[in-house]
């Protein structure tokens, strides 16, 4: 198949393409390199726009006849866009609908949408599964939502096929070492860890200790990057053979919490990582675990990487070969 990956020159974009080039797809990515590198696209062919740029995804498509879209194109930072809301409902949601747009005028029926476990909010269970209730507390959690309401009204106006993966916390990187996660500024914890270890990042802060947790810290289900890029390709052929929207939790189904991520780093590197304290983020659940059970069932998708120290080990490598 032919797919536009949208993003593809970012973190979890960048591997997905990698992914699927492996597995004998042809790919072009659309990115405007704002967060993205396109070093990290490797040989498949860029294309430099925005999707706020409507007249440019008209001429990408009019280019390329594509079979599906990727679609990982968004604003992701939970405290940002506490404080500025319109920029992110306009990048993630009026983006998209740009993209639903220019995909429609030009026959392509197939999506598959980087969403988020933010859509859920403060979760009242304990494994989150599809069923649970979606309220999100911050501004990047509702934009996300949103666009899975406009799927699932697009699925019945318009018969466009389409999965949304709700990611929990993506985490590590290519076992080659070749791509890895590198934002600027970095927000995630993992590589602000092993920055730490390396000496290389700014002070180590890790953002309340007085969650209702087993150590007062946040915890989170950790998801591999390349075990969400098998679930992207599992996605594309899910929709091939199913008509309508549907919405997918990708995650472990296990939680560890920030102090057990340093202590997991500190085993993998060596390194003694200190940190301080900081008040908590706005916006920032206690706790976000997935429930994988429906990817497992229907789409017959398994993670291989569920224990955090390989996760590490594997951010580690990329880390230590990029210098950073």
């Amino acid at each position: 198949m032919k797919v536009l990956v949208c993003g593809g020159a970012g973190y979890i974009g960048s591997h997905v393409v990698r992914y699927l080039n492996t597995n004998g797809h042809d790919v072009v990515v659309f990115d405007n390199l704002s967060t993205g590198h396109r070093e990290a696209v490797g040989l498949a062919p860029l294309v430099e726009g925005d999707i706020l740029d409507l007249a440019a995804l008209y001429e990408l498509f009019a280019d390329h006849r594509f079979d599906a879209v990727m679609h990982f194109c968004a604003l992701s930072q939970v405290g940002a866009s506490v404080h500025d809301p319109y920029l992110y409902y306009q990048n993630n949601v009026v983006g998209t609908l740009n993209l639903l747009q220019a995909m429609r005028a030009a026959g392509v029926s197939r999506l598959v949408f980087s969403s988020t476990a933010a859509v859920f909010g403060n979760p009242d269970a304990d494994l989150i599964s599809e069923n649970h209730d979606t309220r999100p507390i911050n501004p990047y959690g509702a934009s996300k939502l949103m666009v899975e309401r406009m799927l699932a009204d697009a699925a019945q106006a318009y018969g466009l096929r389409s999965v949304a993966l709700r990611y929990f916390n993506a985490a590590g990187a290519d076992p080659s070492g070749e791509i890895g996660e590198l934002h600027e500024p970095e927000t995630h914890l993992i590589p602000n860890v092993l920055l730490a270890a390396l000496g290389t990042g700014p002070e180590l802060q890790v953002f309340g200790n007085d969650y209702p947790t087993c150590d007062g810290t946040c915890v989170r289900d950790y998801i591999h990057v390349n075990d969400l890029a098998s679930a992207h390709l599992k996605a594309m052929h899910f929709i091939n053979e199913r008509e309508g929207s549907h919405v997918f939790n990708l995650g472990n189904g296990r939680g560890f919490s920030v102090l057990e991520v340093i202590n997991a780093a500190r085993s993998v590197t060596g390194e003694n990582i200190k940190f301080k304290y900081a008040p908590r983020r706005t916006g920032d659940p206690a706790v976000l675990v997935a429930s994988g059970d429906k990817a497992r069932m229907l789409m017959n998708w398994t993670p291989k990487f569920t224990n955090i120290v390989d996760i590490i080990e594997t951010a580690w490598r990329w880390h230590q070969r990029s210098k950073r």
